[in-house]
């Protein structure tokens, strides 16, 4: 018997515990700490779980699936920045545990596929590039580590350098 996707892949660990190690990150994050934004033009850490429980859906997941059910299938833009202009009530707690279950639909998915499948490739509406589904596996990887990183610098921009004192002065933040 052949291998699954997810057995197989260098990053699943990373797959298997973004949504955990988030929810470990935040636990004792206020709600005015999960709402803080630096500016008008960055995210808050609620909206970046909204994010990855939109994304987790509508950006990989239906991507997977595209991969895998059709051949050369056309894989359309996922604008990210949708989710904001909508009308959307925010919850960090409510998104972390819609992006855990979206990520469990993931992981089944992959625990399901052959190795093989690593090779199916579709269009990328927005590249304009074939891309396969073992670099759109990388790209999730990739992307989870980016938001993790993005969560902690937003954490501890907001929770814990306002009330270092002097010692502010050794350390510079970029939430």
């Amino acid at each position: 018997m052949e291998e699954s996707v997810l057995a197989s892949f260098s990053g699943r660990t990373i797959l298997e515990t973004t949504p955990a190690v988030i929810g470990n990150m935040i636990a004792g994050a206020t709600p005015e700490q999960l709402a803080w934004r630096p500016d008008g033009d960055r995210w808050s850490i609620e909206m970046v779980l909204a994010h990855l429980a939109d994304v987790e859906i509508n950006g990989f997941l239906s991507r997977f699936h595209a991969l895998t059910g059709e051949d050369d299938p056309l894989l359309p833009i996922y604008d990210q920045h949708a989710l904001f202009g909508a009308v959307h009530d925010f919850d960090a707690r409510r998104d972390l545990v819609a992006f855990q279950r979206a990520r469990e639909q993931t992981l089944e998915v992959l625990r399901a596929l052959p190795t093989s499948a690593m090779d199916r490739r579709g269009r990328h509406e927005e590249l304009r590039s074939r891309i396969s589904f073992g670099e759109l596996l990388h790209e999730l990887a990739f992307h989870d580590l980016g938001h993790i990183r993005q969560i902690a610098e937003l954490y501890r921009s907001a929770a814990f350098y306002p009330n270092m004192g002097a010692f502010r002065s050794y350390y510079r933040i970029n939430p």
